[in-house]
C-alpha cells in the first residue's frame, strides 16, 4: 500500500529493452535506500513496481507486457525522473490517501493555467472512468494523492502548490503528456456497487 506523498524523484539511468519486458534502472535518492532489499515495492509513477537488484543507489525494476501498456512507464527515455514512494508501513501516517500502486488508465494534460504560487493542471480522461471523478474526489496522478478541483464533461483539474511542484515531477508536465491515475479504491467501490443495485432493481420491475 502506498499514500500519495511523493518522497521525491529519481532518475531513469538504464533501460534494458527486450520483447515485451523491460528492466529499468533508476537512481534512488539516498534516503529511500535505507533497509531497501530486493523484493520491496516502489511506487514510480503511482505504479507499485518490485526491486530486482541493487547496486548502491542503482536500483532495478522489471516491467512485464501490461505495465507497459496501461502506465507511461513505457514511454520514459533515460535521463526522465519518475516520482517515487517507497511501500508504506504500518504504523506510517497516511497523510495522502491509501493507494496500492495499481493503475487503472492514463490521462491526457489537456491545459496547463499559470498563476503565481499556484498550476492549475486540466486532464482528459476515458469516458469510462469518467463516472468515478468526482468534484473535492480523491485521485492518484502519477502517484501523487491530490483533491480534484473542477469537473467538465470528461476533464477535470487540480491545483498544485509550491511544495508539490517542488516534491514531484509535476510541475514539467505538458499538453499532450500522459499521466498515470488511480482512482481512489472507495470511490470506485461505492459507484460500482450503486450501479450495480439500481441494475438489479431495473430487473425486477421487468
Amino acid at each position: 500500500m502506498f499514500t500519495g506523498i511523493v518522497q521525491g524523484t529519481a532518475e531513469l539511468v538504464e533501460i534494458d529493452e527486450k520483447l515485451h519486458f523491460r528492466t529499468h534502472v533508476v537512481r534512488l535518492p539516498e534516503a529511500l535506500l535505507t533497509g531497501l532489499e530486493p523484493g520491496a515495492s516502489v511506487a514510480h509513477n503511482g505504479c507499485c513496481l518490485t526491486v530486482t537488484a541493487i547496486e548502491g543507489a542503482r536500483v532495478s525494476f522489471d516491467l512485464m507486457q501490461e505495465t507497459l501498456r496501461v502506465t507511461n512507464l513505457g514511454e520514459l527515455k533515460v535521463g526522465d525522473r519518475v516520482n517515487v514512494e517507497r511501500a508504506a508501513r504500518f504504523g506510517d501516517e497516511i497523510g495522502g490517501h491509501a493507494m496500492s500502486g495499481h493503475i487503472l488508465c492514463t490521462a491526457e494534460v489537456s491545459r496547463v493555467i499559470e498563476s503565481e504560487n499556484n498550476r492549475q493542471i486540466w486532464f482528459r480522461i476515458p469516458s469510462q472512468w469518467r463516472k468515478y471523478v468526482f468534484t473535492k474526489g480523491y485521485i492518484g496522478i502519477d502517484g501523487i494523492s491530490l483533491t480534484i478541483g473542477e469537473v467538465e464533461g470528461d476533464e477535470f483539474n487540480v491545483n498544485l502548490i509550491p511544495e508539490t511542484l517542488q516534491r514531484t515531477n509535476i510541475g514539467s508536465r505538458q499538453v499532450g503528456d500522459r499521466i498515470n491515475i488511480e482512482i481512489d479504491p472507495q470511490t470506485q467501490a461505492i459507484v460500482d456497487t450503486v450501479e450495480r443495485v439500481m441494475a438489479e432493481r431495473e430487473w425486477y420491475r421487468r
